[in-house]
């Protein structure tokens, strides 16, 4: 069967997982040029591919009813550009996301157009699911975002919770001539609490660890290494926990989230010094 409907547009303003270099207030400039334009490009890919995956997997959660509605009866979504197909009779199972060939203006702000394309190899709570994403045409803000994700179940872990391992490899192409981004990433995330809710992913908590590696814009390389694990609570715009580190060209930024809960306080650390933030 092959269900097809306009929905309320799949840009979820609660999925922007990013590590948040991206904007910051601070007293002094701990970095160079060069290490905030990787720590930029990496938050620029972190939050794409992220986005990604939240759509993908509510479309995927809501099947034929797509009605991507909250417990509460909120709606999630919002808007009329975008169609959503769900094909279950073909031999390979597929869902895309179809934001058209012109912008398309969503919740959380962006301007999006083109396809992402999922396909499945089983129930998605099933361990060794997995699920490929591809893009057709697919820019946010002007940025041509491609390459592959790979979405694999492995199964409960000793917790009980679902464990799935999140694998990219992407471009972006950034717009106005301003360079080509590679990201790779290969991370574990743990569905730590909201799994018995699936259509209702404000309750959903997430543990990611895992490490990512690319080149900047401009064509230098670096790498990131979570060395303690993400805690995301979907209801939250920032992790409220976890450290990250970024490595390029010999210096390692660390990224400290805290352990104050639903903030936008951090603190940033190269060598002996360290600078509190206040993430945007």
């Amino acid at each position: 069967m092959t269900t097809k409907r306009t929905l309320t547009l799949a840009c979820l303003a609660m999925c922007l997982t990013v590590f948040t270099f991206i904007s910051c207030k601070k007293d002094s400039k701990p970095a160079t040029n060069t290490d905030v334009e990787s720590a930029q490009n990496n938050a620029m890919a972190e939050n794409n591919y992220n986005d990604v995956t939240t759509m993908v997997d509510l479309a995927y959660a809501s099947g034929g009813s797509m009605t991507f509605r909250g417990e509460t009866g909120e709606n999630l979504l919002g808007g009329s550009c975008v169609t959503v197909t769900v094909d279950t009779a073909s031999s390979t199972r597929q869902i895309t996301i179809d934001f058209g060939s012109t912008d398309c203006t969503c919740l959380d702000g962006r301007k999006r157009h083109g396809k992402i394309i999922a396909t499945w190899t089983g129930l998605y709570r099933n361990p060794g699911t997995v699920i490929s994403v591809t893009f057709n045409n697919y820019y946010v803000n002007g940025n041509k975002i491609d390459g592959t994700k790979t979405i694999t179940n492995n199964g409960l872990n000793g917790a009980g919770h679902l464990v799935y391992t999140i694998a990219v490899t992407g471009t972006i192409v950034k717009a106005n001539d301003g360079g080509t981004i590679t990201w790779n990433s290969n991370r574990q995330r743990e569905w730590v609490a909201g799994s018995s809710t699936p259509l209702n992913p404000l309750d959903d908590v997430y543990s990611i660890t895992g490490s990512a590696s690319g080149t900047n814009a401009s064509g230098t390389p670096y790498e990131i290494n979570i060395t303690t694990a993400l805690v995301r609570k979907m209801n939250c715009y920032w992790f409220e926990s976890g450290v990250v580190n970024l490595s390029s060209q010999g210096k390692t930024i660390t990224l400290d989230y805290g352990n104050t809960g639903c903030d936008a306080n951090a603190t940033v650390t190269i060598g002996n010094t360290t600078w509190p933030i206040i993430l945007q």
